[in-house]
């Protein structure tokens, strides 16, 4: 069995100061993706009680298991979150992923979209998105390639498109824990 390697996921504002990080993220080998993932070049990445820490210092663990999906040229990310209720989709509008080394960066530009277990879908913090806009002088461009992500994002959850397939999410996180179950850490 392939191993997966630990990875943190950055995530910053605009200005470049840090946001928040995830420090154990473990990726998934390329040979246990879905053709789908495999297609559009796809980082898949595990955290289970990982340490997160603010940009003010503040440090906690997470409590509920991600799956995350990061897609190269897309203006989005998305997060499965195993819950007892289902796979909750929490969807983060940023910039394309940037990997250096073991280390996935990204600028975080506030609006989210969730996709309950359920079905039902929620776009939220749009109030931040706006504050921000003005605070950080987001471009033209910048404006243009959010909003975009945003369509492109709402597009995929309408349409059940690649990663938003919970057999499939469920399928890394078991192969993950297989693999640490060998007795090698992540």
């Amino acid at each position: 069995m392939e191993n997966f390697s630990t990875h943190i996921i950055k995530s910053f504002k605009h200005d470049g100061h840090l946001h928040r990080m995830w420090l154990e993220n473990a990726l998934v080998p390329e040979s246990l993706h879905h053709e789908s993932h495999k297609s559009e070049s796809m980082m898949i990445l595990i955290n289970s009680q990982t340490k997160i820490v603010e940009a003010d210092g503040k440090e906690w663990v997470s409590r509920i298991p991600g799956v995350s999906f990061f897609i190269p040229k897309q203006w989005f990310n998305v997060v499965a979150l195993l819950e007892e209720s289902g796979v909750r989709y929490y969807c983060n509008v940023a910039s394309p992923p940037y990997l250096n080394s073991n280390i996935i960066t990204y600028i975080d530009y506030d609006l989210d979209v969730i996709q309950m277990p359920n079905g039902a879908v929620h776009v939220v913090d749009q109030d931040e998105y706006e504050q921000h806009k003005l605070l950080y002088h987001y471009s033209a461009i910048v404006e243009s390639k959010v909003k975009q992500g945003l369509r492109d994002l709402l597009k995929r959850i309408e349409q059940g498109q690649a990663p938003f397939h919970e057999e499939w999410v469920r399928y890394y996180y078991r192969e993950w824990e297989k693999w640490k179950g060998q007795g090698t850490e992540a």
